[in-house]
């Protein structure tokens, strides 16, 4: 691999090659989980392949390749160097990820060669980071080596044959002086041709989608209400397929409840879940709130409400504190004209277009009676409830799971008590997951401050959260 090839190429053929192999992948739930799981594993076993070469090396360009792991749709990376640094210290075993078990199942079942097709995929790309300095070392390879013999004996012991040979890791160490350079390492797409294009990140099943919005935290009743509208969408097109009458419907919807809830999650899933069912062509979430929307000016507004909703078409529009374009106090207010240019949109683009309207229950229900026009359009309100203690314990949880964290067992014990009397104490300024948000971040940061104080902290104290951390200052 060139020595000048930068952070965004490698995430180019990171992300290509996990396209790739994720388009392979016949079974909703199997290619949800490996959507899931890939990026972690592969910055884990990274770690691995930077030890073997010399973990005393590590570069600040290290720390920009290890950021570039991540697929659309996952948590981009922010680690420092430090954080690399001890990583990469600390890595211990090459386990196979918790998916590969899945693809020899699968594979046992359906006669495919899934799992050697990942270990092959997974020998480029460790590679290619093997390759952070420009050559890939015996050790490297040797390391790298390793991880995909253990990947292919249990595909062995399994009686799963391969298609093709395996890749050879020996072609792209590093020549000795005097010797011909070594190919490039480069991420293939298999099995597509070389003459096709990169290959695209496929566009997600309803199932999928599906399997998302019931892996959300809480949510039930909106769960709930979002399938049954997927259901009566379903049956009004077999209606219109089967030559019936379907009566007009309008799909734009009101979600009324606190912040944090999130509101601004399903709308994103809402909008894929409507192209996914033909309902829109594109999909796309555009998010605005009055300063998108309004301008200090006359004749402003309306330039600058109709950008964009243009950007929203085929997709979903949403207005999030959408009571902020009502000002009762003032009916001469630039919003009011914001309202007149979306409707008019709204009855343009009926076909191709979405609005969304969010925020307070009582502000939403005054901002929807302010006009007849929107009366008649917005007629489906989803309620978005207040995360009890054990929900917001879960979100927590799910934090430290997402970035590498732990618990402690006294830590476990002071957040239960900490976020129950949050939830119950509960006022106005509530911010539900937003307020989980902020205690993860500050923890982290008072962390980071006790951990940089030991001298050689070790993986789990790298990891772990103690209830000092948890604790805000008085």
């Amino acid at each position: 691999m060139p020595t000048t090839m930068t952070a965004s190429e490698v995430h180019k053929q990171y992300t290509e090659v996990a396209a790739a192999f994720r388009k392979l992948i016949p079974d909703p739930s199997l290619r949800l989980a490996f959507s899931r799981q890939v990026d972690g594993y592969i910055r884990q076993y990274v770690l691995g392949v930077w030890q073997a070469d010399n973990a005393s090396s590590i570069t600040p360009r290290h720390v920009e390749f290890y950021n570039a792991i991540w697929t659309p749709g996952n948590p981009v990376p922010s680690a420092l160097y430090w954080e690399v640094a001890s990583g990469v210290a600390n890595f211990d075993l090459f386990q196979p990820p918790a998916f590969f078990e899945d693809l020899r199942r699968y594979d046992r079942m359906k006669g495919t060669s899934l799992a050697r097709r990942f270990a092959d995929q997974l020998t480029l790309l460790l590679l290619l980071f093997a390759a952070v300095d420009g050559v890939v070392s015996e050790s490297e390879a040797g390391f790298v080596n390793a991880c995909s013999d253990l990947l292919l004996e249990l595909c062995n012991k399994d009686g799963l044959r391969s298609d093709r040979p395996a890749i050879r890791v020996d072609e792209f160490v590093a020549p000795k002086p005097g010797q011909p350079a070594a190919p490039a390492v480069k991420a293939e797409t298999a099995p597509a041709k070389q003459e096709e294009p990169p290959a695209q990140e496929p566009e997600p099943t309803l199932d999928e989608l599906l399997a998302q919005l019931d892996a959300l935290c809480g949510l039930e009743r909106v769960k709930k209400d979002v399938k049954s509208l997927i259901n009566l969408v379903k049956v009004r097109r077999l209606r219109e397929e089967a030559g019936l009458p379907v009566p007009p419907m309008s799909l734009h919807l009101v979600f009324m409840g606190n912040p944090g809830t999130g509101k601004t999650t399903v709308a994103r899933l809402l909008a894929n879940i409507y192209h996914a069912v033909g309902v829109l062509s594109k999909g796309q979430l555009v998010e605005v709130d009055r300063s998108g929307l309004v301008a200090g000016f006359v004749g402003q507004t309306a330039l600058k409400a109709q950008e964009a909703v243009q950007k929203a078409v085929g997709g979903v529009l949403f207005i999030d504190e959408a009571y902020a374009l009502v000002n009762a106090d003032s009916p001469n207010d630039f919003g009011h004209e914001a309202i007149e240019v979306i409707l008019k949109n709204m009855e343009d683009h009926r076909k191709d277009l979405i609005v969304i309207v969010a925020g307070y229950t009582d502000r939403m229900e005054q901002f929807i009676h302010s006009n007849p026009g929107l009366e008649s359009r917005f007629n489906k309100y989803f309620f978005f409830e207040d995360y009890d203690g054990k929900q917001l314990m879960e979100i927590f949880r799910s934090m430290c799971q997402k970035n590498g964290y732990t618990l402690s067992e006294e830590g476990e014990k002071f957040l239960e008590k900490d976020l129950q009397e949050l939830y119950e104490e509960r006022d106005e300024n509530f911010g539900n997951a937003r307020d989980v948000r902020n205690r993860f971040e500050q923890a982290v940061a008072r962390q980071a401050d006790r951990v940089s104080q030991l001298e050689e902290p070790t993986k789990e104290q790298l990891m772990e959260l103690l209830p000092g951390d948890l604790e805000e200052p008085v």
